[in-house]
């Protein structure tokens, strides 16, 4: 076993270092999720959290790692006998993101639960993970269903596995640690509010740390076990203090006052049901027990706010998690006063997670991509564009996108296999069963009616005597399952001068926020093409995070000529490179533009034929119209015939307005297969 990195000899991090100790403490406090760019530590601050864990005491052959002081009464294993334990270091258990389900939770042998009435169950990840750690790096890109279940077993302490009325149950109590880079996706926020914790890590920009991490870790590498060696000292008082906290945490009163200043703050800030109080209720008695004291102050329920709260104040996936410092010093101030023994609280000295010392907050540098004043000139009010950085008089600043909608349903015609999501329709592990066939490979999902049927010819052949049927390998059929798929959204925008008046501009850019917020509600990916001027680019590779996308689309300046087939070819190029990277994802063009093509030799003939290109390899495509005015030349409508394609004006976009939107694009994918 390779020797892990010192959690002591990691530097800065701050805010996530006491995070995961305050789960160690507390495990009750609901684990731990951390947000940040890549290279920031994360992985290796969890690992070395398990080496700093105290031994944990089991039943010895135990796969589902009982106390022997208090062993699970439904443990499968069980029922164990009062005996001595076993100490063993604490379980780090990793997920897979590409994990199944039976690898998560556990399977059953269904061919012995049919032929012998036997419960042959197979422990999962989460049967490895009780009484340690299950660490699941980029949880945001973890299959829903997957993501259910994990947090699930984490708030019941217990994992279920059924299959065909055969069921069984163990204790699953674990520290649940997720990492992220929110770049790549978020979670649902009803999924984030499941972590107890979030911190937000990064890089730091200052050289003298820099170099210090860079230090660190060519020591580590050169001599693994030397570098350990010199921070074992470190690493004991750290273990030590752990054991203390735990020992402590019993002890600690939180008075009244500090729950009324927990109930204020969570009040205050507006979020939704009662999970959080009870979370900062937890996690400022954990920060009391490791700073010795038995008493809850102010400051450990400023701090617990700072770590509880930011994550359930997202109300939309286009909203940044944080918390206004500010604001929160006066609630505890307005409803703190001074504790029970006369002495003022204080608001306490250390770093918050966002801002300087105290926990300021840093100067608020208003909106992302508002920039400065100075550097982001705007039309003036007769709307004539004003160059800027960069740019040609022809060039126009971003115009802000207006107010969201809900939006129809677009899907892919047909049934797909890609990845679970909730857009088009497709073959799934989850869902509802249209069939039956052989598996292949591990029986899965069994089709109990198929199976019978298969098994019941030769029963006299195979000398049944008894009540129970006998069953063969051959005879087990997998269920075949309908569900609904997520898939690639890939928008083509057109931001030419004929796009540019800022209020249509405006309502373009609405819309297609409107349906990067349903592509994020369904789990698509994303991607953004745009074009003007002379060339089209790709203004956002496909990614799962919506938000990069939006942050593209706020500050996408218009201006110049129409190159709609640059657009399109370049459309086909991301798709192309895509169909290898994820060949079960189908993709959904989006071309939002108003059918005008200007620029270069014949650039309608050129923009027909792209468009003919994309139709002919089966692409589903929407156009949606953006021509305004008294006279329409329906030119959009021509390019959504030529995609074999279906054409939407904006007001028909919306879900409260003219019905049948998905019939119409499946009726354009059944011309196609026709």
């Amino acid at each position: 076993m390779s020797t892990p990195y010192p959690f002591t000899a990691v530097v800065g991090q701050d805010d996530l270092r006491l995070a995961l100790l305050l789960n160690a403490v507390s495990p009750q406090v609901g684990g731990v999720l951390v947000r940040g760019e890549k290279g920031t530590a994360k992985s290796t601050a969890v690992r070395a959290l398990a080496a700093l864990m105290p031994e944990t005491e089991v039943v010895p052959g135990c796969r589902f790692s009982c106390d022997p002081a208090a062993p699970d009464p439904s443990c499968p294993d069980g029922p164990h006998e009062s005996r001595s334990g076993a100490r063993r270091p604490t379980a780090l258990v990793e997920l897979p993101v590409g994990a199944s389900e039976d690898r998560l939770v556990g399977a059953l042998d269904i061919e012995r639960a049919l032929a012998e009435g036997v419960k042959a169950f197979e422990p999962g990840l989460l049967a490895g993970a009780h009484r340690g750690i299950l660490y699941v790096d980029e949880v945001n890109l973890l299959n829903d269903h997957l993501v259910d279940l994990l947090l699930d077993a984490a708030a019941m302490g217990a994992s279920y596995v059924e299959r065909e009325g055969v069921s069984v149950r163990h204790a699953a109590r674990f520290l649940l640690v997720g990492t992220m880079n929110p770049e790549e996706g978020e979670l649902r926020p009803q999924l984030l509010d499941r972590f107890g914790l979030t911190v937000e890590v990064k890089a730091s920009r200052e050289p003298e740390q820099r170099v210090e991490v860079v230090r660190r870790r060519l020591a580590y590498d050169d001599a693994p076990e030397e570098f350990a060696a010199r921070w074992a000292g470190e690493e004991t008082a750290v273990r030590q203090r752990i054991v203390a906290a735990r020992e402590l945490l019993p002890s600690v009163r939180l008075g009244e006052g500090a729950l009324l200043q927990i109930a204020a703050t969570c009040g205050a800030f507006e979020v939704d049901g009662m999970r959080a109080d009870i979370v900062m209720a937890r996690t400022a008695t954990a920060l009391a027990a490791w700073a010795g004291r038995t008493d809850v102050l102010a400051e450990d329920v400023r701090q617990a706010a700072l770590l509880a709260l930011p994550h359930r104040r997202r109300r939309n996936p286009f909203d940044a998690p944080g918390l206004d410092e500010d604001k929160l010093d006066e609630t505890l101030e307005r409803f703190g006063g001074q504790n029970e023994d006369g002495n003022d609280d204080g608001d306490g000295d250390g770093p918050g997670p966002g801002g300087g010392p105290g926990g300021q907050p840093e100067p608020d540098d208003g909106p992302p991509g508002d920039g400065d004043a100075a550097a982001r000139p705007e039309a003036d009010e007769a709307g004539k564009p004003q160059a800027g950085p960069g740019g040609g008089a022809g060039e126009r600043a971003p115009a802000r996108a207006s107010e969201p909608f809900r939006t129809k349903v677009l899907s892919v015609p047909g049934i797909g296999e890609g990845a679970a999501g909730r857009r088009s329709r497709a073959r799934t592990d989850r869902g509802r069963t249209t069939g039956a066939r052989r598996p292949r490979g591990a029986l899965t999902k069994l089709h109990l009616a198929a199976t019978v049927r298969a098994a019941a010819p030769h029963q006299r052949v195979r000398g049944r005597s008894g009540p129970g049927l006998v069953v063969r390998r051959d005879d087990l059929r997998q269920a075949v399952r309908e569900g609904h798929e997520s898939n690639l959204v890939l928008f083509v925008v057109d931001a030419s001068g004929s796009m540019a008046a800022r209020q249509r501009m405006s309502a373009v850019k609405g819309a297609v926020l409107s349906l990067l917020l349903d592509a994020y509600q369904r789990r698509d990916k994303v991607g953004l093409v745009t074009f003007r001027g002379a060339a089209a680019e790709v203004a956002l590779p496909p990614t799962s995070s919506v938000d990069a996308a939006a942050a593209r689309l706020e500050s996408l300046p218009t201006g110049g000529r129409t190159p709609l087939a640059a657009g399109l070819l370049k459309a086909h190029d991301v798709l192309r490179v895509e169909r290898l990277r994820d060949p079960a994802r189908r993709p959904l063009v989006v071309v939002v533009t108003d059918g005008r093509a200007t620029g270069g030799p014949q650039p309608v003939a050129l923009a027909g034929r792209a468009a003919r290109l994309l139709a002919a390899e089966g692409t589903a495509s929407v156009v949606v119209d953006c021509e305004a005015g008294p006279v329409r030349l329906g030119l959009a409508g021509q390019l959504a015939g030529e995609l074999d394609g279906t054409a939407v004006t904006l007001d028909e976009l919306r879900a409260d307005s003219i019905a049948g939107l998905v019939r119409d694009v499946q009726g354009a994918g059944t011309r196609r297969a026709a």
